[in-house]
């Protein structure tokens, strides 16, 4: 196993040395890889309150809870939003990549919600959070594509949270046509898409036009198969029509790809941070 990780290691830092341009992507186990997990001690230490009163077994599942009332919903939510987003700086994991790629023409596309990219140094230029950010609310309905930072919102409704419920004075109301809001994630079809998001897809096309065809790393980083058409298959497509491409693969599940890809995709299933600080050296 040690000299089959070593010679895909020596292969992965040749191909990033050799790069013009690197695309990362990060799905969820970049994020749990980094200590960014929605399970074990870490959601039993924050949300036991939660776990005694629902009966919650992971930060996952009790997303999609039906709570009985808005109080309770914004309760649980305040709580999930300050732990993954605001109560984390950033993690050792995420600033590595910085430093593997910083001197290089690059970019980031990710499905993860919890800004970790830039917190480690990646320019918010840089970054297309394509699937949204937990740090933002949006009216429930999508009637208008103003975003609205929750920071201070958040740490209110925490502050005030008793028995798993806020103030009703505390819930959030859409300002324009008076309904419920709801944070920022792709998860219907009401997401609202802002300016600034429209400008992040805009430089990432461009950068996919710009390194159509030069040397390329795709670097892919624990994307699982929950939304694959964003990050994993237009990354094997653009993988395999570009004679100059690497797709460098970490994934401890699905380390597999294209048959087609098979000699420009280096695939590891070991602890990411491991294998980053390895192609640091």
């Amino acid at each position: 196993m040690r000299s089959s990780y070593k010679k895909r290691l020596e292969r992965a830092k040749r191909a990033l040395e050799g790069a013009e341009y690197v695309l990362l992507g990060g799905g969820a186990g970049l994020s749990a890889a980094a200590g960014i997990t929605y399970s074990g001690k870490r959601f039993t230490e924050h949300f036991e309150p939660f776990i005694n009163k629902y009966g919650f077994t992971d930060l996952y599942t009790s997303s999609f809870y039906p709570f009985k009332t808005e109080e309770e919903n914004w309760a649980y939510w305040a709580k999930h939003i300050s732990v993954n987003r605001f109560e984390i700086g950033a993690t050792s994991l995420y600033e590595d990549l910085f430093q593997l790629v910083k001197e290089k023409e690059y970019f980031v596309i990710s499905t993860n919600v919890e800004s970790q990219f830039v917190k480690a140094g990646f320019p918010e230029d840089k970054v297309f959070e394509i699937q949204g950010d937990y740090s933002y609310l949006q009216c429930e309905k999508g009637c208008h594509d103003t975003l609205y930072y929750n920071e201070s919102l958040v740490k209110e409704m925490i502050e005030h949270t008793r028995d798993c419920r806020i103030p009703t004075e505390l819930v959030p109301k859409c300002p324009v046509c008076g309904g419920k809001m709801d944070v920022n994630l792709r998860k219907n079809g009401y997401f609202v898409q802002d300016e600034n998001w429209y400008e992040a897809d805009r430089r990432y096309t461009q950068f996919l036009s710009k390194s159509d065809k030069g040397r390329i790393v795709y670097a892919e980083l624990g994307v699982g198969f929950n939304t694959p058409g964003i990050i994993r298959y237009p990354f094997e497509r653009m993988t395999y029509n570009n004679d100059n491409a690497a797709l460098i693969r970490f994934n401890l599940e699905h380390p597999e790809g294209a048959p087609e890809n098979k000699f420009k995709t280096i695939a590891f299933t070991e602890d990411m941070r491991e294998i980053v600080r390895d192609l640091m050296e």
